[in-house]
């Protein structure tokens, strides 16, 4: 599993955008900048519905008032999900980010098998991350939603 300290790994994670599909290359995004990134274990399932993703939908200002230049969030799920998530979610002043094939997931060692709930999924977490280094990591226990909230996050920052 990742690290503090640690640089992000190589990877590639789609963006659905009103001007079509955008595929960010993990070092290029992240480079000369500080982002919060989160991630759920999938779009439109309960605790990130109406918790994980809301917290970072309301607290994005005082993100960007503390020097936050992106907030992302990705799931193990297409990008046309996650627009249509985003859409759903008013959460136009974030990023999110597909990752379809969880390979960005895997390489993070983040992973987490959940059977018949959809495969290979994302474990819950949220990390800061200043020009590609990951400075803070909360991975959340199994079925827990405390340290990788928007508050716990920002506390951190």
């Amino acid at each position: 599993m990742i690290e503090q300290g640690q640089a992000l790994p190589a990877g590639v994670l789609s963006e659905l955008t009103d001007d079509g599909m955008l595929n960010h290359q993990v070092d290029a995004l992240f480079a000369d900048k500080k982002v919060v990134l989160f991630a759920v274990p999938g779009a439109f399932t309960p605790t990130c519905s109406e918790a994980h993703l809301p917290g970072f939908v309301v607290m994005a200002d005082e993100f960007k008032a503390r020097g936050v230049d992106i907030i992302a969030c990705v799931s193990v799920n297409d990008a046309f999900v996650m627009k249509a998530w985003g859409v759903a979610q008013n959460a136009s002043e974030l990023m999110m980010l597909a990752d379809g094939d969880a390979s960005f997931t895997k390489a993070l060692g983040l992973e987490m098998e959940t059977a018949g709930f959809g495969g290979t999924r994302s474990q819950r977490y949220a990390m800061v991350v200043d020009n590609g280094v990951v400075t803070t990591l909360n991975v959340e226990a199994p079925k827990s939603f405390e340290v990788s909230t928007a508050e716990a996050v920002l506390a951190a920052i």
